[in-house]
Formats: structure tokens, sequence, C-alpha cells
């Protein structure tokens, strides 16, 4: 029983040291956004491109880890995803946009394949406790993304450069890949008679709320990186210190918010306790807009944040208690779904910008809240809709 306790802590550990990193890196180029396009003189609309090259990227890399693990295994790659993760990061510090680019292809295929490993990693680790499990894992994603504009704000102030942060925080995520080698996950492989068992024929229904959660977890995440992206240049008119300790705020709610929810989502319905939370998100989203005081603005901004904290991991038990034999491939699906979301519109932001303002912009993620509350409206539609059906 001890060791049993020493491996699943040990991996715990490790899978939570893995979403820091993600998290921190994930608002490198949102908090240095004025910096990167001076650089390179471009536009909005030239930093939505980077956006959406790294969010397809992180799509592929979310579902063909989720694929991959299943036949070969987790540990390969994790340790793989965490490598190709760290050299993005540092090939994006050439002075070229074209690498900047290109180097975002590697970096996000190897985000998107720890963001789906780890999250199939612990419904195989807690089945007893995803929303506690998942809460917590995700808690220290927002820590990492909280303390990163914080510390871009502080070290450019200090003159540091936009490279050097990058490439530090490529290079700190390098030995990542030896602890994914080193520690013992569970594997995720499933036999080749299993990859089908939820697909074709009579089957066909039990997918239905599959694709309701995927629709839902992709509007949030349109929604939550649409927020994150474009905070800073949506309070362009505030100091860049000011604007980053914003973003913070914003990280420092959603950090709040998992926290919250680690200690009390298991004792309600899953689907309404996030309902609740999706709805309140995107009343403060209008608000936030619309308020004529800067101050206040961010604030509703940080309540933003502490209410979007939960929904992605609550959807990602919702997933697994669903499907509780085929963590890998629903993490997988789920985390590309998710990140499909951020593929379609943070980028179209950018462009958004240019043509009608940024306002008309933030308000979009407010609509997108709203979708994900019908599609979990449908997901525990269908699930119910299935269970009857499989039950007779």
């Amino acid at each position: 029983m001890t060791s049993v306790f020493g491996r699943r802590a040990a991996a715990g550990i490790v899978g939570c040291v893995a979403f820091l990193a993600i998290g921190w890196t994930s608002l490198l180029v949102p908090s240095l956004i004025r910096e990167v396009e001076r650089s390179f003189g471009q536009s909005d609309a030239g930093i939505g491109v980077f956006y959406f090259v790294n969010a397809v990227a992180y799509v592929a890399g979310s579902l063909v880890g989720g694929i991959i693990t299943e036949r070969i295994g987790r540990r390969g790659v994790l340790a793989l995803g965490a490598l190709l993760a760290g050299l993005g990061l540092v090939a994006q510090v050439i002075p070229s946009w074209t690498v900047f680019l290109v180097a975002a292809v590697p970096r996000g295929l190897g985000s998107g394949a720890i963001d789906a490993g780890v999250n199939g990693m612990f419904l195989d680790l807690y089945p007893d406790a995803r929303g506690r499990a998942l809460n917590i894992v995700h808690l220290f994603f927002a820590l990492g993304a909280l303390a990163s504009p914080l510390a871009v704000g502080f070290l450019v102030d200090a003159g540091f450069s936009w490279q050097q942060v990058l490439l530090g925080s490529g290079v700190a995520m390098l030995p990542l890949t030896a602890l994914f080698v080193l520690v013992e996950v569970p594997s995720g492989r499933r036999h080749r008679a299993a990859v089908g068992d939820a697909v074709g024929g009579v089957r066909v229904p039990v997918v239905l709320p599959l694709l309701a959660l995927a629709l839902a977890i992709g509007c949030y995440v349109a929604a939550e990186v649409g927020v994150s992206n474009w905070l800073v240049r949506f309070l362009d008119p505030a100091p860049l210190a000011v604007a980053t300790a914003a973003l913070s705020l914003f990280w420092g709610g959603l950090t709040l918010g998992r926290l919250v929810s680690a200690r009390i989502a298991d004792r309600f319905d899953h689907v309404h306790f996030t309902i609740a939370f999706a709805v309140a998100s995107s009343v403060a989203v209008v608000a936030a807009v619309f308020v004529p005081s800067l101050p206040l603005s961010i604030a509703l901004f940080a309540f933003v944040g502490f209410a979007y904290g939960p929904i992605y991991p609550m959807i990602m038990a919702i997933g697994g208690e669903r499907y509780p034999d085929r963590s890998a491939a629903v993490s997988g699906f789920l985390g590309a779904t998710s990140v499909a979301g951020s593929v379609v519109y943070p980028p179209v932001m950018g462009f958004l910008s240019v043509a009608v303002g940024l306002t008309a912009a933030m308000l979009g993620t407010a609509v997108l809240g709203f979708a994900s509350v019908a599609a979990l409206l449908v997901a525990r539609s269908q699930a119910r809709r299935a269970a009857g059906a499989g039950a007779a």
C-alpha cells in the first residue's frame, strides 16, 4: 500500500510541476505582446496568426498524444512533449518572425501532449475523486499563469529582453523530460479491441454526450484564452505594469476558483456546479467591458477569472466519469477540442480588433460562455438518454 501511494504521489507531483510549467509558458507571449510586436514590426493581426499556429499545434499534440498513449503508453509521450515544448521556446528567440511562427509548432505540440497526458494520468490516479484531483492539477496551471505576467512585468522593467525571458523558460522546461522518464505513471495503454467500444453501430448514442462536452469545453477555452490573450492589449491606455498586474489578477482569481472548487466540487452535481460558474463568468465579462472605471473593470476581470477557474477541470472530470475506461482517449479528445476553441476565436480577435474594435471582440467571449452552458445541458440530456437506452 505504501509503495502504491508513493508512486501515485510521485506521478502527481511531476504532473503538477508540468502543469505549472505550461501555465507559465502559456502567458509569456500575451504578457510580452507589446515587445514582440515592436521587435518584429507586427500588428495585432500578426499576433493573431501566432496564436492560430500555436493553437493548431496544441490541438494536434493533445489529440495525437491521446491516441498514441493508448498504443505505446503515457511515459514516452509525456517525455517527448516536454522536450518539444522546451526546444520550441528556445528556438523562438531567433530574430526572425518566420522562425518565431515555425517554432510555435513544436512548442504547441509538446504543450498539448503534456496537457492531455497529465489530465488522463490524473483521471487514472484518482478515479474516486476526479473533481478534486482535476481541480488541484489545474490549480498549478493557474499558479504558473498567475506568476508569469507578474514576473514578466518585473523582468522587463529590470532591463531583461523578451528573448531572455523565453530562452530561460525554454531551458527550464527541459528537465521535465527526464522526470517523466524516471517517474512511474499509469500507462494509459488499451487493447486494440477496446478502441472501437464507444463508436459505430448501436453504440453511437454513447458518443453523443462526449461530443456535447467537447463543444462545451471548446467554447469555454475560446472565451478564457480570448480574455487572457488580449486583456493586456484591451487595457492599452494603462501602463504595462498595471496591465500585466490586471492579467495576474485574472489568473489569481482563476487560481482561487480552482482552489475553492477542489474543496467543494465533489459535494455537488458536477454538471450543475459547472453551469453555475459558466453563467457567472459570462455576466461578469459583459460588466467588465462596459464599466467606466478602470479599477472596477480590473476587479471584474479578476472575478471572471474566479468564475472560469473550475470550468475546464470539471468538464474533464465529467468526461472521465462518463467514460471511465478510456481516460487517455477522452482526455486527449477533450483536450484537443478545447484548444480547437482557441484556434478559432482568440486569433480572430486580433482581426476583429483591427476591423471593429477590441471591445466587440471581448463581448464575444461572453457569448461563447453562454454557448458552453447550452452544450453542457445537451451533454446531460444525451447522457441520460444513452443511460436509458443501455438499461433497456
